[in-house]
């Protein structure tokens, strides 16, 4: 696995919590500010002291002037994919082209079996992750009207729009072989978490995603690689991965784009702690993007 020269990208990702909400709204106005690129938002609805993720991510978009906002990953058992298209396509209109969707098939089956949600086996998770790639895509089709027959969803002559007002992909936050597949066949995008998905399970996972890509007749390199990582940066010696100096942070970032494949990272701090959010926009990001354009003018 190697570089796979895709634009290198930045973002963070604050906690939706009820309690701070300002402080959610005040990291993501930080990020606008400093020219980081993305305000990633876990969607968990059954978490009781979250807001509504898709509500505050408008807010997030009314607040900010440039970053994008996503979902990292919505939570599809819990939402129909036709009215999570028009939703998207709404908030991207609304923000001028700032939206980008990130999709999950689901998990904690039981917090969303107590919402009145379904409760899927695996393989029902990922055939209607599937089916919901299908049934968004028609959903922003621009057609008259539209049908879709699936096992998990039905569109019988709905009406679809808006249109996007960008070019908008689909990112799966995806782990196993089938939906890796999936997503190289016919998704934009994957943002897993570090915490699940540590760096030496990266290429393995890689390969499956560009194997998918190459059966469909796909460049692998047009597929984004986000990356969730969290840690702590400081001052003192390196404490482990993503623990450390910050220069110990743009080295081994360095080695996940390098190595890895990966392009796009969005940072979570130990309690939103908003001087670890200041140190990844000022002391982190620039020196990656620096180090990114040195090894890249050398390789060519």
């Amino acid at each position: 696995m190697s570089d796979y020269g895709r634009p290198v990208e930045f973002g963070i990702f604050p906690t939706p919590d009820a309690a701070r909400t300002e402080h959610v709204i005040a990291l993501a106005q930080l990020a606008d500010r400093e020219g980081l690129d993305l305000v990633g938002v876990q969607d968990h609805p059954y978490q009781s002291r979250f807001v509504d993720t898709w509500a505050l991510m408008a807010v997030l978009l009314a607040r900010t002037e440039r970053v994008r906002v996503f979902p990292d990953v919505a939570n599809l058992p819990l939402r129909l994919p036709s009215v999570m298209a028009k939703s998207a396509a709404s908030l991207d209109i609304l923000s001028g082209g700032r939206f980008e969707l990130g999709l999950g098939a689901g998990a904690f089956w039981e917090a969303m079996a107590a919402m009145g949600g379904p409760a899927r086996t695996p393989g029902e998770a990922a055939g209607a992750l599937d089916e919901a790639i299908d049934v968004i895509r028609l959903m922003w089709s621009g057609e008259r009207a539209v049908r879709y027959d699936g096992e998990h969803y039905q569109l019988t002559g709905a009406h679809p729009g808006p249109r996007p007002a960008h070019d908008m992909g689909i990112w799966l936050g995806v782990m196993g072989p089938r939906l890796l597949d999936v997503l190289g066949r016919k998704a934009d995008g994957w943002c897993p978490s570090v915490s699940y998905v540590p760096p030496p399970k990266l290429p393995d996972m890689q390969r499956r995603i560009d194997d998918g890509a190459a059966a469909a007749g796909r460049d692998p390199r047009d597929i984004r690689r986000l990356y969730n990582v969290f840690g702590a940066i400081t001052d003192g010696q390196t404490g482990g991965f993503l623990v450390g100096p910050p220069q110990m942070w743009v080295e081994q970032i360095m080695a996940l784009i390098v190595d890895y494949g990966m392009d796009t990272f969005i940072f979570g701090a130990e309690s939103d702690d908003e001087r670890q959010h200041q140190r990844w926009a000022a002391e982190v990001v620039p020196a990656v993007r620096e180090e990114v354009a040195r090894y890249r003018a050398a390789s060519t």
